[in-house]
This record gives C-alpha cells, sequence and structure tokens, in this order.
C-alpha cells in the first residue's frame, strides 16, 4: 500500500510539521504543515484521487510556495520600518 495517497499520512505529517513549528518558532514550517493539511483534506474529500507521485509532490509544493508568500504578506513589518532593539539582553 502506499503510503503518500493515504489521507491520514498527510494529516501525521502535517501536525509533525505544525509541532517543529512549535517548538522552533520563525514560520518556516508553518507553510509546509498548511500545506500538508490541505493536501490531507484533498485526499480525504476525494478518496479516489490518486495522481503521479511527482504530480502529488509539484501540488504539494506550489502550495508551500502559495502559502509561504500568504504567510509573508500576513506576518511582515509594515513596509518602510525597520527592527529595531533599544537595549540588549546582556546589559
Amino acid at each position: 500500500m502506499d503510503y503518500i495517497y493515504l489521507w491520514w499520512s498527510w494529516g501525521a505529517f502535517a501536525l509533525l510539521l505544525l509541532i517543529i513549528e512549535i517548538l522552533a518558532p520563525g514560520f518556516v514550517f508553518l507553510g509546509f504543515g498548511i500545506s500538508a493539511a490541505v493536501i490531507s483534506l484533498g485526499f480525504l474529500i476525494a478518496p479516489g484521487f490518486a495522481p503521479s507521485i511527482s504530480l502529488l509532490l509539484l501540488g504539494f509544493s506550489l502550495l508551500a510556495l502559495i502559502t509561504w508568500l500568504i504567510l509573508r504578506r500576513v506576518f511582515a513589518l509594515p513596509s518602510g520600518q525597520v527592527k529595531t532593539f533599544d537595549h540588549d539582553i546582556n546589559d
């Protein structure tokens, strides 16, 4: 059985990526986790749908890119602002 086509394997992968994002914050794994969750929901809704592995991974990577761009726009600093620090933690 190909586990790459099962909805729960993509759901477990999404959960793992979101847990990694909690442990190592920085919005790096969040886009990948959301994309894996979308793929998981797609397989849950249409269980007979089984594209080739290359198309599946291409769709996952495109979803991850789109999600990352959206998250970057949502969580970015307003244009023209720079993150500055007034004091050092060691002071």
